[in-house]
Formats: C-alpha cells, structure tokens, sequence
C-alpha cells in the first residue's frame, strides 16, 4: 500500500481576511460548488459543537490550528441568541453550553442582577464591544488558515430551558420584552417587540461583519422545529440582503432545509447554500440539484459514536454531488480544543483525530481533481450488489471520474460471499468510458491510502474493474492520461 502523493495535498495559503471585495461565492461555472480566493472549494470539515464564540472558555485559536492541521476548511459558529443547559441532548462537555457567568453574546449585560446562567441581566438596546471584538478575531483568525465560517444567527428553542437561557426572554432582559411562548419567537406577527430585536441583531452583525471574506450566514439552525416560520426565514433573508447592499459587499445566505431531505419549493432568491442535517442516503441531492445552488449536509450524528458511518456519510454526499459537508465533533470541547476529548459512548455522534484524517483524505482527493466540470452521474457505471450497497459516480466525461462503493456498516466483513468475490475478482464494476489512455486508482478510504493503481488502453463500451478486499466502502478514481 501506498498513500497518496504529496502532490495531490494542497497547502491552504494563510492569507489574512481582507476587505471583502470578493467574499466566498458560487462558482460561476458551476453554483455547486464555492468560489474562494480565486479558487474553486468544497467545505469539508468535522467541527465543534458552535460554541466557540459564545463560550468564553472555548480557545478558538487552538481549534482552529486543529482545523487547519487536519487539512479542513469549515466551522459553525451561533452568534449568542441561543445556547443550552449542561443536559441539553445528552452531549457531554458541550461547547454551547457555558459554565456559570461565561457566556457571552451580541447584548452588553445591565447592572441589573438575575441572568439565568450567572452575571447580570443584559440590556437590548446595547451592544457588548467584548463580543463583537471577540467574533471579529475569531472569524479573523479562521481567515488565516483559510477556514469559512457559517455564522448562524437564530436556533428554534426545542424545549422551555433554552428558551429560559436566551437574552431574548424577558425574564433574562430589563427591556420588557419577550414575553411570549418560545414558539412564538420566530414569527412575523406573534412575537411582539422581538422581530425589531431581531432585525437590529441581524444588521449589527451584517455591518460588523463587511470586510470578511471567509463568511457566510445561515439564517436559522433547524428552523422546522419550535413554530419557526418560512415567511420570518425569508424576511431575515431580506434584511440581510438589504442591509449588505448600500454596503456594496455581498455575502452567501445558507438556509438550513429539513432533517434528512426535502424538495425545496419556490427558494427565496438571496438564498445561495440550501443545507440539510443527517442527509444519508443524499437523495435530496437529486431532489434539489436542478435549483443550481450549493447543497450541503451540515450537520451529522444520532449514528452512533464510531468513525464509519460518518465517513461514509461524506464520501457519498460529496460523490453524489454535494459541495459542503460538515460532521459534528464531539472530541472539541473546551479544555480539548485539539480534539481529543474522548467522549462517552451515550454522546449523539462522534469525531475523532483518525475521522478528520479520512474526511482530509476525501478534501484532497477532490481537490485534486477539475471538480468544478464534474457532475453526478450513476448511468455511467454499474455492478451487481448485495442489497443495501449503492455505487455512484462523479464524473467529467471522457477525463475524470470518481466512484464510491458503500456497503452498510459491517456488511463487507460480515458477508463471506461477498468477501470471496472480491478475492476472486467476481465482484466488478463497469464503466462506461471513451475510446483513451486511463489510469485507475482504488482507493481505502478508511486508512486513507491507495490499494493498487494500474494503467490501460480502453477501446470502446464499458470497461471491467475487479474490485480489490475492502471493508464497507472503497472508491475508485480514474482518469485519462
């Protein structure tokens, strides 16, 4: 065996956040896929649980030199209208979740005693320098280790003690405002107060935020629980859009879709990144592909706390043609800023060091490539599988073609017939390919590394593939020469 060559790993330059003359956007030759400083980008990354700025006693520096060391280039990050109580979702040493008196957020706190988690009460016609020089070094400092930042502004409140945390309750504000059921923050006409609140949140941030270049902004976290509604999503939208235009810069929106998928309906035209959660199998790639617009899965877990189906959560979204993917690492937390907390195995998901290894592996495997010309295609290739496998192809016809083979977890291992057809060379995949010079590379996409590479003349018609001993998913890059 053999890794990869050297060649194929690009070093992100580290460039500082500039004026954002050109912040991060849709490619213009293919909206699938990012634009960032010149250069074409998928956002690959495993990030920590969106506290980094809330959280006080988070190190951002020291997470994001994990980040950029294990070769990935996406954070999430709330902006401190919402965060959580030590139990919320079972999630130990969670990031959104501040000790007592250690959170902070846009709102400078009052004189006045009685906040929930500690310190006193915040005021909501002022703003904390503290956090927005906090937020700014962050996204500052993310900046030059080439790292985008989704900077999410609202969450829903998905039971009554995140609501009881939010500066937005009136019980934790001397405004007088926010007197109303959780799942009436989020609307346009029961609310009260709040949607000026919130509108002045959204235009502070926007204003604050101009001169990056390595930002994007997701309106709501899971906007489909606790009574959010579309019409205050797309007035948000709005609001962005028409505070960033007198100030002639131009940053994505990102709207966060459904849980697993959804076929996006009439999306509102400011609208650039369409993500979705725990989107495996990606079938809402083909549902939304059409709308030519950056699909992501954003966030991953609630699969148990091992590496594969994580890993291969990414390899088929990415090869069926998403252009963002963001696993939930649980192994940040504060304290573990390296990404070495070794977690419970009640926590909702994973991340591990050797995950952000093979999630590398799968970043450079496509950057590598002209992925920009690529598009997907599974009329191309074919095999006979057990049920439950699926092969898909991300293809640039006649030069470039990326194959992902997934088996359900422990399938390969646990199927003896399977297992002697790969060592006999009974199980293939055809390929359809143009009459040309190929290289063909297999690639273990757990040990991150090459299997066997050979070289060929193909005349015409479908070319055989032998598939090599692999253990729930291989892939298989090939490429004219």
């Amino acid at each position: 065996m053999r890794t990869l060559p050297a060649s194929i790993f690009v070093t992100i330059p580290l460039l500082a956040s500039v004026a954002a003359t050109h912040p991060l956007s849709l490619h213009p030759e293919n909206p699938h896929y990012f634009l960032f400083r010149g250069k074409p980008i998928m956002i690959i990354t495993s990030g920590e649980h969106y506290g980094a700025v809330l959280n006080l006693d988070f190190d951002y520096a020291k997470y994001l030199n994990t980040l950029k060391r294990d070769g990935l280039n996406g954070t999430r990050t709330w902006s401190g209208a919402y965060c959580e109580p030590h139990d919320a979702f079972s999630i130990a040493n969670n990031t959104l979740a501040p000790l007592n008196a250690r959170f902070i957020c846009p709102w400078a706190r009052s004189a006045q005693p009685g906040y929930n988690n500690g310190g006193n009460k915040f005021d909501l016609n002022q703003w904390d320098p503290a956090y927005f020089k906090r937020l700014k070094d962050f996204i500052a400092q993310a900046g030059k280790r080439g790292i985008i930042v989704e900077l999410n502004l609202f969450c829903p409140f998905y039971e009554e003690s995140m609501w009881r945390l939010s500066p937005m309750n009136v019980i934790n504000n001397i405004n007088q405002v926010g007197s109303v059921p959780r799942t009436n923050v989020y609307t346009l006409d029961k609310s009260g107060p709040l949607l000026g609140v919130q509108e002045n949140l959204v235009r502070k941030l926007v204003t604050e935020l101009k001169q990056f270049d390595n930002l994007y902004y997701e309106i709501c976290n899971e906007p489909y629980f606790g009574g959010v509604t579309i019409e205050w999503q797309r007035h948000i939208a709005d609001v962005i859009a028409e505070t960033e235009s007198p100030l002639r810069v131009r940053h994505l929106i990102s709207q966060n879709v459904a849980n697993y998928k959804a076929e996006v309906q009439n999306p509102h035209p400011q609208v650039s990144i369409l993500n979705f959660h725990y989107a495996t199998p990606p079938d809402t790639l083909a549902l939304n592909y059409a709308l030519n617009r950056v699909i992501g899965d954003n966030e991953t877990g609630f699969r148990g706390t091992n590496d594969a189906p994580y890993r291969m959560e990414a390899w088929d979204f990415i090869v069926a043609g998403g252009g963002l993917f963001n696993n939930l690492d649980y192994s940040f937390t504060t304290g573990h800023e390296d990404g070495s907390y070794l977690f419970p195995a009640s926590q909702p998901g994973g991340g591990t060091p050797a995950l952000r290894y093979q999630l590398r592996f799968l970043s450079e495997t496509v950057r590598h490539l002209d992925f920009v010309k690529m598009r997907p295609d599974n009329t191309l290739a074919k095999a006979t599988l057990p049920p439950g496998a699926t092969l898909r192809v991300l293809a640039k016809p006649g030069k470039d073609y990326l194959l992902y083979l997934r088996m359900g977890v422990g399938q390969a291992k646990d199927s003896p017939e399977l297992k002697r057809k790969c060592e006999t060379g009974e199980l293939r995949v055809e390929l359809v390919l143009p009459a040309a010079k190929f290289s063909a590379e297999w690639l273990d996409t757990k040990t991150a590394c090459s299997m066997q590479r050979t070289r060929f003349d193909h005349q015409t018609g479908a070319h055989l593939f032998s598939v090599p001993a692999f253990e729930d998913d291989i892939a298989l890059l090939v490429q004219a020469q």
